[in-house]
């Protein structure tokens, strides 16, 4: 499975007819490639090629007298094999910004509905433009609501856009939207279950944190956040329990404890306490959330959060044990 896209680079000269040997013909002996005009310009020293394949992938190139910088969702030209492969944040400016603007307007062309997400489909892009994952991820947002039951993919996209665009993730932009996946088949639990840490970071900004993802703890393992102010400083761990017609267990009161217990048994067991568990709820139904609302079962781990998000931004839940975070007007307590 190929990951999210990342630059090749290659510091040597790449002449003209380098690149349409090493490159173009390649690509064309393989699989059906034409060099195609750029869409846009990139401003300094910088000449650019666009190549289109047969299949509909596409890849960049851009280069100087003396370096070049590769970029597709294509097979990956033998004489570049060798090549370092770098972040989007690990390149030079106008080589981001030029690739940003040639994808993400392939990305629109593609499927016109994400125009009107443009801060999801730059966060994305990585993944929405992937070898293997273009169309399973798109269509997790379009077919399947980003993982919300009963809802509208409009609404449910609009409501990963708002969060987006407060930029909290910006500086994480490659590990968070690689959570996604690049999969060539939409996994509708997978999937949800990586939303539902960018549902908790929603929570925790709401209620005025500052969060950072990806924490290494001492064990070895990695807890999904840190939260912080100037009064708190608290990990937390995500879990996202899957619904109950889609598990083995009796109900939704099992389901959330057997998901939870798995996670407390894991990841959390090895921390050796301390972090609080976020139990995410919001792929449960009305009915199934309200049997969990209702009896509010134990999660084998203290402190916790048991919680249900709506795409309308109301969240509502429960607590168990001492949470060292203040939630306020973030989430809604049920009785």
């Amino acid at each position: 499975m190929a990951r999210p896209l990342r630059f090749r680079y290659s510091p040597q000269s790449w002449s003209d007819g380098r690149v349409q040997h090493d490159i173009l013909q390649s690509l064309q002996s393989n699989i059906g490639a034409r060099a195609a005009t750029p869409w846009f310009k990139i401003g300094g020293d910088w000449q650019t090629h666009r190549f289109e394949m047969e299949n509909g992938d596409v890849a960049l190139f851009a280069r100087t007298d003396d370096e070049a910088y590769w970029m597709g969702n294509t097979e990956t030209p033998p004489s570049l094999w060798k090549t370092d492969k770098f972040g989007w944040q690990d390149v030079p400016y106008h080589v981001a910004r030029w690739a940003t603007r040639e994808l993400t307007a392939t990305l629109h062309e593609q499927d016109p509905w994400l125009a009107d997400f443009p801060h999801l489909s730059w966060f994305f892009l990585p993944v929405f433009m992937s070898k293997d994952g273009r169309h399973s991820t798109r269509a997790f947002f379009r077919e399947h609501a980003a993982g919300f039951p009963d809802a509208d993919w409009r609404q449910t996209t609009r409501f990963f856009e708002k969060f987006l665009k407060t930029g909290v993730f910006d500086d994480y932009r490659h590990v968070m939207s690689g959570k996604l996946g690049t999969s060539d088949h939409v996994d509708p639990v997978r999937m949800s279950a990586a939303m539902a840490e960018f549902i908790a970071a929603k929570i925790l900004t709401d209620a005025s944190y500052d969060v950072v993802p990806e924490i290494e703890v001492t064990t070895g393992h990695s807890l999904d956040f840190r939260a912080k102010n100037d009064d708190t400083n608290v990990l937390v761990e995500v879990t996202r329990p899957q619904p109950p017609q889609n598990r083995t267990a009796s109900g939704p009161v099992a389901a959330v404890r057997d998901t939870a217990e798995t996670k407390t048994n894991g990841q959390l067991a090895a921390h050796g306490g301390g972090a609080v568990l976020f139990v995410d709820c919001s792929s449960f139904r009305d009915d199934a959330w309200a049997a969990v609302r209702g009896e509010q079962p134990d999660v084998r781990h203290r402190p916790a959060v048991v919680y249900r998000t709506r795409p309308n931004g109301r969240v509502e839940g429960y607590r168990k044990g001492a949470v060292p975070l203040e939630l306020g007007d973030a989430l809604e307590v049920v009785d």
